[in-house]
C-alpha cells in the first residue's frame, strides 16, 4: 500500500500544507508524467492554482481539491491521449490506493469510465496489479525530493488571484450598465404595462416571478449542502455522500426526459429534501419545495455545459414538524415544483413518493 498522508493541524495554513504534501504530490506527479522536470513544474502550478483560491478550500477537504487540481492540469496538458487518462487512473487506484468512486469524483467521469480505462490500462500494462505496484514502489524510491519553492507559489498565486479581482471586477461593471440602463427606462414609466409598474401573469402553468440561487459547478466538484452531507454532479448524474436507497437520476430515465426526484436525508439540524431535475429546455428559472409552513425556493446545482438538469436541495434542512406534515400529506400533493427561465412549469414531482 503507497505511505499514507501526515496529518495535517486543525486549520492548517497554505505554507504547513504545501511543506506537508510537496514530496507526496511530487511522486504522484512523477508517477503520472515520467518526467522529473514535468513533474515538478505540474505540482509548482497545482500549488499556485491552490494558493490564489486558498480561502475557498474547505480544511478538511483539501486533499480531494488539491489532487483533483493535479490530475486535471496534468490530463489538460495531454487533452485527448487516452493513454494518459488510463495511466492517471492506475497511479490513482494502484498508488493513491483510491476506490472507483472516488476516482470518478476527480476526473469528472462516471464509475464505469474508471473501470473501463483501469481494465484496458492494466492490459496494456501486462495485466498484473502486483507488478505494476512494485514498479510504482520502485520508482517512488528513486525520486529525490527537492525544497519546496513556496516563496515562488505565494508570488505566482498572488499574482493568479490579483487577475481574477481584475476579470471579476471588470465583468461586474460591464453588467451593471445595462442594468442601469434598464432600471432607468423603469422609471419613466409607460411602455407596454402602461406605467403601472406591475406585470400580469398569463393564464396556465405561469408562476409569479422569484429569484432562485443557481449555482453552476464543474464535473466532480462537491458541494456541502448540509452538515456531514455532500453533493456533487458528473455526466451521468447526481451524487450524494451518504448512501441512497433511491436512484440518484430518477430511475433509468434519460436525462432529456422531463422529472424530478426526490429524497429525504436526515442530518443535523433537520431534514435535508434534495433530488435531481431534468428535462429542461434551457437553464432553469427556479425549484419550489412545499414545506409545511407553505412554499420555499430551494437551491440548485447544475452542470457547466449541461443547463437542463441539476440537483435541488432545501436549505436550511427542514424541522422534524414540517417533514411530519410532508409524510402525512394526502397521495395527490405534489412537493416539488421546477420552473424553467420563462416562469412555466417544466417538471413536477410524483403524486407519491
Amino acid at each position: 500500500m503507497p505511505p499514507t498522508h501526515d496529518v495535517l493541524p486543525t486549520g492548517h495554513d497554505f505554507a504547513t500544507y504545501a511543506r506537508t504534501r510537496w514530496s507526496r504530490l511530487l511522486v504522484t506527479a512523477r508517477l503520472l508524467t515520467d518526467d522529473p522536470g514535468a513533474a515538478e513544474e505540474l505540482v509548482r502550478r497545482t500549488l499556485v492554482r491552490t494558493y490564489a483560491r486558498w480561502r475557498r478550500v474547505p480544511r478538511n477537504d483539501t486533499d480531494f481539491h488539491v489532487r483533483r487540481c493535479l490530475v486535471q492540469g496534468h490530463l489538460r496538458r495531454l487533452r485527448g491521449r487516452r493513454a494518459a487518462r488510463r495511466r492517471t487512473v492506475l497511479v490513482l487506484r494502484i498508488w493513491e490506493g483510491l476506490a472507483d468512486a472516488e476516482i470518478a469524483q476527480l476526473l469528472g467521469c462516471s464509475v464505469g469510465a474508471v473501470r473501463a480505462c483501469a481494465r484496458h490500462g492494466l492490459k496494456a500494462a501486462g495485466g498484473d496489479p502486483g507488478r505494476l505496484r512494485e514498479v510504482y514502489a520502485r520508482a517512488a524510491q528513486d525520486i529525490v525530493p527537492s525544497e519546496v519553492p513556496l516563496a515562488d507559489v505565494r508570488a505566482a498565486g498572488g499574482r493568479v488571484r490579483r487577475r481574477r479581482l481584475v476579470v471579476a471586477s471588470a465583468a461586474g461593471a460591464a453588467l451593471l450598465v445595462p442594468v442601469a440602463l434598464l432600471a432607468a427606462d423603469g422609471d419613466g414609466g409607460g411602455g407596454a404595462q402602461g406605467g403601472t409598474g406591475t406585470h400580469q401573469d398569463q393564464a396556465g402553468d405561469r408562476a409569479p416571478s422569484a429569484t432562485n440561487p443557481v449555482r453552476v459547478v464543474a464535473p466532480g466538484e462537491r458541494v456541502t449542502v448540509a452538515p456531514g452531507l455532500r453533493v456533487w454532479l458528473t455526466a451521468d448524474g447526481g451524487h450524494w455522500s451518504v448512501p441512497t436507497h433511491l436512484p440518484e437520476n430518477g430511475g433509468d430515465r434519460p436525462l432529456d426526459e422531463p422529472g424530478v426526484s426526490v429524497r429525504v436525508d436526515s442530518v443535523n439540524g433537520g431534514f435535508l429534501l434534495s433530488g435531481l431535475f431534468r428535462g429542461l429546455s434551457g437553464e432553469p428559472g427556479r425549484v419550489e419545495v412545499r414545506t409545511g409552513d407553505g412554499e420555499a425556493i430551494a437551491k440548485v446545482l447544475v452542470l457547466a455545459g449541461s443547463p437542463g438538469w441539476g440537483v435541488w436541495y432545501t436549505s436550511p434542512p427542514l424541522s422534524d414538524k414540517d417533514v411530519r406534515l410532508l409524510l402525512d400529506a394526502g397521495s395527490g400533493e405534489r412537493i416539488v415544483t421546477v420552473y424553467d427561465a420563462s416562469g412555466k412549469v417544466a417538471a413536477r414531482s410524483d403524486s407519491t413518493w
